[in-house]
């Protein structure tokens, strides 16, 4: 049997990559394709440390049920589950028992995954896959008096949609089952940030919101947040999706690719590979 030969279609582009989770399948993905990844882990997930939160949480679920459950993130999900199951398999079962009871809002495509494979379905998507997108998919729904689930994603109490289901009178149950940690040690970040600067890197692919907050954390605790906006903006900025996309534009970067859809890292990948394509041809 004949292996079919690696497309190597973005041969010597030099990408960065500041991915934590899964960075290295992600630089596997571009450097089959003939890239060069520059890695620099910049941040890690990990489960929340104030574990009674969610013990408490999933206690006060399994005993009165929920009229709506919103999940924001894949992780989100992922992670209480982990934690009902290392309870034990029959508070896991009650627990997608009472999941599986409630209307379910989906903020984007990477929590709808995660409910399939425990055979849950999503009843209602977000317009698009941010905080907005699920507010505007709840608008014309009457949400008063119900009990309403919300997984916050990292240690972000999300203001604007707590605001939304106060004004609806829903009684919210919010829980955040997972933390964002900083992982890479600043001299690695700050040698990141000076090959940026240098123009060492033709793209630059940013797959979460946490990396661009650590990235930034980093340059102006040293001053080179100016330098470091002024080089992204001088070169191919991808994002993985629109919520990335947004947290590279509040700090003035402009974004010069996202996938149209599937906000995944295969799609991230072949955009790049169409966008260097074009610029060659």
């Amino acid at each position: 049997m004949t292996t079919a030969p690696e497309v190597r279609d973005l041969e010597g582009r030099r990408i960065g990559v500041p991915e934590s989770r899964q960075l290295d399948l992600f630089a596997d993905m571009i450097e089959r394709r003939g890239a060069v990844a520059l890695r620099c882990p910049l941040v890690d997930i990990r489960d929340t440390p104030d574990h009674a939160h969610v013990q408490r949480w999933l206690n006060d679920v399994i005993d009165h049920g929920l009229d709506d459950m919103i999940w924001l993130t894949g992780e989100g999900l992922r992670r209480l589950r982990d934690f009902a199951e290392r309870d034990s398999p029959e508070r896991l079962t009650q627990f997608i028992a009472r999941l599986d009871a409630a209307r379910t809002i989906t903020r984007g495509p990477k929590p709808v995954r995660e409910l399939r494979a425990l055979k849950l379905r999503s009843d209602v998507a977000a317009t698009q896959p941010t905080t907005q997108g699920v507010i505007e998919a709840l608008a014309d729904i009457d949400l008063a008096g119900h009990r309403v689930g919300v997984q916050l994603y990292g240690e972000d109490p999300n203001t604007p949609l707590m605001d939304f289901l106060a004004r609806k009178q829903a009684h919210v149950q919010a829980v955040a089952p997972y933390v964002y940690a900083d992982e890479a040690e600043t001299p690695q970040v700050l040698d990141f940030i000076a090959r940026i600067v240098a123009g060492e890197l033709d793209a630059v692919a940013f797959t979460s919101s946490p990396q661009i907050k650590r990235l930034y954390k980093v340059a102006r605790a040293n001053e080179r947040d100016e330098a470091l906006t002024a080089a992204l903006n001088g070169l191919c900025v991808a994002a993985v999706g629109p919520l990335v996309a947004e947290r590279l534009e509040a700090e003035g970067v402009q974004v010069t690719l996202m996938p149209d859809s599937n906000y995944f890292m295969k799609p991230l990948v072949r955009t790049m590979v169409a966008h260097f394509n074009a610029g060659s041809a």
